[in-house]
C-alpha cells in the first residue's frame, strides 16, 4: 500500500487519525523498510545504507557500557508523537523495559514518544531534511528529553548533535555539536562519552 492510498482517508467514525494507525498496523512492509505516519499519511522508508547501520550499531555500543538498569536500546520501535499525530520509527530509542514488557501483545501499537530518554536518528542522502526540522519539531514536541542527530550531510560537514530541554513550541533549548571525530557527551543518566571517530562517513 502507498502513502497516496491512504491520505486523507478516515476511520468509520470520521477520525483520520485511527484510520492510519489500522492501516499502518495491516501495512506487509518488505523487509528492511520502515512505515512511518507524517503529514497525514503513510509514507515507506527504504533500507539504510550499510554505513548508516555501522553508525547505529556503534552507537548502541557505546549507550550499553553505562545503560542504568530498567532501560532497553530497542531499534524498528514505533512511537507516536501524540500531540502531532505522527508516528517514527527512529533508528534507536532508549526506553524503560517495563514500558516495553507491558505493551500489549496482540497489538503493535507504538510507544508514546513522551516515555523516550533519548531518541537517535542517523540522516541518510534521501531523509536529512527531515531529521533535521519535522522530526527535530516533532520530538520536541512530544518532550523527548534528548535526540541525538547524527547528520553525515550537513553542510557544515559531517556532525553529531545532541539536542536537550526541549520546549511545547517544537525547539529544543540546548544543542551540543560536535563535528564526526570528535567525542560527544551525553549526561546523565548515561553519563558516558560517544566516541565518534569510528563513524563511517
Amino acid at each position: 500500500m502507498t502513502a497516496a492510498m491512504v491520505e486523507h482517508q478516515q476511520d468509520s467514525e470520521g477520525r483520520p487519525w485511527d484510520y492510519l494507525l489500522h492501516t499502518w498496523q495491516e501495512l506487509d512492509v518488505p523487509e528492511g523498510w520502515r512505515a512511518e505516519i507524517d503529514e497525514g499519511q503513510i509514507v515507506l522508508v527504504p533500507p539504510p545504507h550499510a554505513h548508516h547501520n555501522g553508525i547505529a550499531d556503534l552507537v548502541q555500543q557505546c549507550l550499553y557500557r553505562g545503560l542504568p538498569d530498567g532501560l532497553g536500546i530497542y531499534q524498528t520501535l514505533g512511537v507516536h508523537v501524540t500531540p502531532l499525530d505522527k508516528l517514527y520509527v527512529p533508528d534507536l530509542v532508549v526506553m524503560p523495559r517495563e514500558l516495553i514488557v507491558a505493551a500489549d501483545p496482540d497489538t503493535s501499537d507504538p510507544m508514546d514518544a513522551a516515555d523516550a530518554l533519548l531518541i537517535v536518528e542517523i540522516t541518510s542522502k534521501g531523509n536529512a531534511r527531515e531529521d533535521r526540522t519535522k522530526k527535530y519539531r516533532a520530538y520536541a514536541r512530544a518532550g523527548v528529553p534528548m535526540y541525538l542527530l547524527i547528520d553525515r550531510f550537513d553542510t557544515r560537514g559531517a556532525m553529531a548533535t545532541l539536542f536537550t530541554e526541549p520546549n511545547e513550541d517544537g525547539t529544543f533549548k540546548r544543542s551540543d555539536a560536535v563535528p564526526l571525530g570528535k567525542p560527544l557527551t551525553l549526561p546523565e543518566p548515561f553519563g558516558t562519552t560517544l566516541p565518534t571517530d569510528g563513524f563511517p562517513v
